[in-house]
């Protein structure tokens, strides 16, 4: 595994991890430690994203700051990769 699918992979769990715990906070508000697991869990996949962004670019069209030029379409599409 390469280092951009390592880091997709961190994102993916993080991703999941948020989604759990959000619904989690629906039915428990209060949990401190849910919250607070929740909240570092937001910054670790904050900070992938902007790795991630910073090295290969934007994984959302509205992550891109580079107006001029749409920079994923530059990288193979997934059906050509190998």
């Amino acid at each position: 595994m390469n280092e951009r699918e390592i880091l997709l992979k961190k994102i993916r769990k993080y991703d999941f991890a948020l989604k759990e715990l959000n619904l989690y906070l629906d039915t428990h508000p209060y949990c401190r430690r849910a919250l607070s697991l929740f909240k570092n869990y937001k910054k670790l996949r904050s900070d992938c994203i902007n790795e991630f962004t910073s090295k290969y670019g934007p994984l959302r069209p509205e992550d891109n700051d580079d107006y001029q030029h749409w920079n994923w379409i530059d990288d193979l599409w997934p059906w050509e990769r190998s």
